[in-house]
């Protein structure tokens, strides 16, 4: 059994025509609505085999569709991308920006996160331009320039309050990763560190690089922890660094992704905010904590 929900960014109208059409066309069964007028679902016996072409036709409609098996989408473990998913910013280019280099590095960061560069060498070249500026920055940056995404305190609370763990792993800064997932609730959090020399950025991170790699390692560690099979986590990010994690998740959500990430994705999300995530595991938004 398979279950196929449909939603669109909050303050927008899901159609309830389109979801009885698309339904009946599919043969499901009975529309379970999640949220008025922004998601609903319905179960059915396959895959059909024009999903994707739906999909796409959807999303010209600005409303995203997820077909997955009905079995075991309620997750354990929510693994979570922090700049550009949990918060709307690049802390990188906040703080660049701060430095003078702001275009130059957001230059880099977008390649970097659309896999056109080696997410390593981008990172130690973006931070390698911060050399020399004031270790005070980090806090104005946090307090003037980064803001959260919207529905993730939602998101972390609802599945915590579920029983799940939640964890911020990021290609950024602790100094950031800190900060958010204490306001978010995320029980831990995992990134590179800016190296600070008599109050100013020295230009270098602590080693070993957090990377698309160490997110991988970070799935399989947590898993192991708890317990759990990695069928049984969500990971969510945006960023080619993000896909590691993506793929190997139970259920791995490319969010307002960028172009290469989404292709490679099988849950893409692009209108809907973090409480997307809620609905696909078939949370209400009654039942949001």
């Amino acid at each position: 059994m398979h279950i196929a929900t449909l939603l669109t960014a909050p303050g927008g109208m899901l159609d309830p025509a389109l979801a009885s059409a698309l339904r009946n066309a599919w043969g499901g069964g009975e529309i379970r609505w999640l949220a008025p007028d922004l998601a609903c679902e319905f179960r059915m016996p396959e895959v059909p085999g024009n999903a994707g072409e739906v999909w796409a036709d959807l999303q010209a409609q600005r409303v995203d569709l997820v077909v997955q098996p009905a079995e075991g989408r309620r997750k354990k473990l929510l693994l979570a991308d922090m700049d550009s998913t949990m918060i709307g910013q690049e802390c990188i280019d906040e703080l660049a920006a701060e430095a003078g280099a702001g275009t130059a590095v957001a230059e880099i960061t977008a390649r970097a996160m659309n896999g056109e560069l080696d997410f390593n060498g981008a990172l130690l070249e973006r931070v390698g331009l911060l050399r020399g500026l004031d270790a005070s920055v980090i806090g104005r940056v946090l307090e003037t320039r980064i803001t959260l995404a919207p529905g993730g305190a939602a998101l972390v609370a609802t599945m915590k309050a579920h029983g799940a763990y939640t964890a911020l792993v990021s290609g950024g800064f602790t100094a950031f990763t800190g900060a958010v997932a204490a306001e978010l609730g995320f029980d831990e959090n995992r990134a590179n560190t800016l190296l600070v020399e008599d109050g100013r950025l020295t230009g270098d991170v602590g080693r070993p690089i957090l990377g698309r790699e160490a997110k991988v390692a970070a799935l399989e560690d947590i898993c192991a922890r708890l317990g759990i099979s990695e069928a049984e986590a969500m990971a969510v990010g945006d960023g080619a660094n993000d896909l590691g994690m993506i793929h190997r998740a139970g259920a791995g959500v490319a969010l307002h992704a960028k172009p290469s990430v989404a292709a490679e994705a099988s849950i893409r999300v692009n209108f809907g905010d973090l409480t997307a995530l809620l609905y696909i595991q078939g949370y209400t938004s009654e039942e949001f904590a």
